[in-house]
């Protein structure tokens, strides 16, 4: 009996209890699982990194500030409020009456100026003919004068006679030249060219410059649309208002040119290049997903174009992060749909991965 009983306790002292191997499990488990996670966050950080993305990212179309050309009182406003126009559409008129008078005083001038250039050719006209007179007596004087001398070398003529004669031709070669210089002041009244048109004239140049400065200015009483777009803030611009030359009297955002502007930190600008794809999407429409290209660069952080830049040069600085902007081009931005200044959040597609680089 003693023998057998010694080997039941020999066999059950070797025979492990259930309370030590659960010990066992539970310890081997609480070495798998940090294992576990550090092996997946490994892997996580490695296969990471292709994505570069930020919420700080915005949509951006052209806004155009709407201002008359003229100055004058509003006579007329054809558009409402959030209205949609195409380029050329009018969108307000000014008081035209000024500038109709105004274009009707440069006709006057222009009429006066080319009535003058038709004065200056009779002028012309009328010294060239007193020079042709002049000069044949000249050619009459001279002939008579060389009768004369030879008469009275022959001492059939008088002293008295050549003297009368010499004085006449001298008289007569006096005209000429006056006759030569009154054309040449007329030529010179033609810009030295009589054979000039006379809308080439620098009076009439002067002239038809201010014909069609009056035009212009007339035509800008009607103030159009510079491209189409939705108009807004118009509803400040009232029938009667005196509205002075570029004074902003609404504005019109273009909705066909539609980009993303994305701020990116400066640590993130490492894998980012231009050409390479962005996914998009809109706070406002959370089921939308747009897709562009990375387009530019900014030429400066967003602090540098601030209207007071950061003195940095202190003795209190503190060292920010800064943030430059990314132009992002849509490819497949929807008409009418979105609008400036929404949200949106972008993810760069820089097509390697960590592992990729270690690689």
């Amino acid at each position: 009996m003693n023998a057998e009983t010694n080997k039941i306790e020999a066999a059950d002292a070797t025979t492990p209890t259930p309370k030590k191997a659960g010990k066992g499990r539970r310890r081997a488990l609480m070495m798998a699982v940090p294992a576990l996670i550090l092996v997946g966050a490994g892997y996580y950080w490695a296969t990471g990194g292709r994505y570069i993305t930020t919420d700080n990212a915005y949509i951006h179309q052209p806004m155009i500030s709407v201002s008359a050309d003229q100055s004058g009182r509003v006579i007329e406003v054809d558009i409402d409020e959030n209205q949609i126009v195409q380029a050329g559409d009018v969108l307000f008129r000014i008081d035209p009456v000024p500038y109709e008078i105004a274009l009707d005083q440069a006709e006057a001038s222009l009429s006066a100026a080319r009535l003058q250039v038709a004065q200056l050719r009779a002028s012309h006209a009328t010294a060239a003919a007193q020079l042709e007179a002049a000069q044949g007596i000249l050619n009459v004087q001279e002939r008579e004068l060389e009768r004369q001398q030879q008469l009275t070398d022959r001492g059939v003529g008088t002293a008295a006679q050549l003297d009368q004669t010499t004085v006449a031709e001298r008289s007569a070669r006096n005209n000429v030249n006056v006759a030569q210089r009154q054309l040449e002041a007329a030529a010179a009244a033609l810009s030295g060219n009589p054979e000039t048109e006379t809308d080439d004239m620098p009076s009439v140049r002067a002239a038809l410059a201010s014909r069609d400065a009056a035009q212009r200015n007339l035509a800008h009483t009607e103030v159009v649309a510079p491209s189409s777009g939705t108009v807004s803030q118009i509803e400040s611009l009232n029938v009667g208002q005196f509205l002075g030359a570029g004074t902003q009297a609404a504005t019109l955002v273009n909705s066909s040119d539609t980009w993303i502007q994305a701020n990116f930190k400066e640590t993130q600008l490492d894998g980012i290049e231009i050409g390479q794809e962005v996914e998009v999407e809109i706070d406002a429409y959370p089921d939308l997903k747009l897709h562009g290209t990375v387009e530019s660069f900014n030429s400066a952080t967003g602090s540098q174009f601030s209207l007071i830049p950061a003195q940095n040069a202190t003795g209190n600085w503190v060292k920010v992060v800064q943030r430059l902007a990314v132009r992002i081009k849509l490819d497949d931005a929807p008409d009418g749909l979105l609008r400036d200044g929404m949200s949106a959040h972008v993810s760069v597609d820089t097509g390697a991965s960590r592992l990729d680089e270690m690689l």
